[in-house]
């Protein structure tokens, strides 16, 4: 039987997913990619050595055959998968747009959690560890944010309530949020595929975080030893005062 720690990375086929397989797979964990673009994940899969399931989160009867390809036992939950949708003001804002969003970022997590956390009750390693990737805009509202806010304001409070409801049980549960992070889709998708509109959003930053920043924060709070739960671990760019305040320039000392 092998030894190796085994993790599940959700939204793995981009960005913060692809690059927290990476991360952990360095770290020697077993990865399964999961994602709703077959050929991405695999192609990451036999890269670093994990295996791919397809899957669309929102959808419970690919989130059980997920389940069914972990097993019975199971280290790690990144629960990675979300994204926004629009920017528009509540006034204006389409109400198909709030719902898929909460779909995606809320109701898509309480399914794989859901699923899953039989398996992470049994992690081999003793412990089971779970890290729902929200954002600071789960925490602060923003105009045009509205409904991304809604959205990672409602995981914010279910792993909050998950931490309580699991007290007493070796499963320990964190959230991630990150600040401004430049990824190749997330501005692009939000926009709806206006890349001019999604560059802007980065115009001017002096260096964002990049995938790969909040993927070494994820691993370093699976690293921790059992019995350390790091709650809450908020990650921004030094550019970055809050969801709403942003530098735009070199960053300078004041004359």
């Amino acid at each position: 039987m092998s030894t190796q720690p085994l993790a599940v990375v959700t939204g793995a086929s981009s960005g913060i997913g692809a690059a927290t397989a990476r991360a952990l797979a360095a770290q020697g964990y077993r990865v399964v990619c999961a994602a709703r673009r077959t050929e991405r994940i695999t192609a990451l899969a036999s890269e670093i050595g994990g295996s791919a399931v397809t899957c669309d989160v929102t959808d419970t009867e690919a989130v059980a055959a997920l389940a069914d390809a972990v097993g019975p036992s199971l280290d790690l939950l990144v629960n990675n998968a979300g994204g926004a949708i629009g920017l528009e003001r509540v006034d204006e804002a389409d109400p198909e747009d709030w719902r898929r969003m909460y779909d995606i970022n809320v109701i898509g997590t309480l399914n794989v959690t859901r699923a899953l956390l039989p398996a992470l009750r049994r992690a081999a390693s003793g412990t089971g560890t779970i890290v729902n990737v929200g954002s600071i805009a789960g925490h602060h509202a923003y105009e045009g944010g509205g409904g991304y806010t809604a959205a990672k304001h409602g995981l914010a409070v279910m792993t909050e309530t998950l931490r309580l409801e699991l007290n007493g049980e070796p499963v320990r549960i964190s959230e991630v949020a990150p600040g401004m992070v430049q990824t190749e889709e997330f501005s692009l998708t939000r926009f709806r595929g206006d890349r001019d509109r999604a560059d802007q959003v980065y115009e001017g930053v002096e260096n964002p975080l990049s995938a790969d920043d909040v993927a070494d924060a994820i691993a370093w709070i699976a690293s921790r030893p059992a019995h350390v739960d790091i709650d809450f671990l908020v990650i921004k760019p030094v550019a970055q005062a809050a969801s709403h305040k942003v530098a735009r320039g070199p960053l300078a000392p004041r004359s």
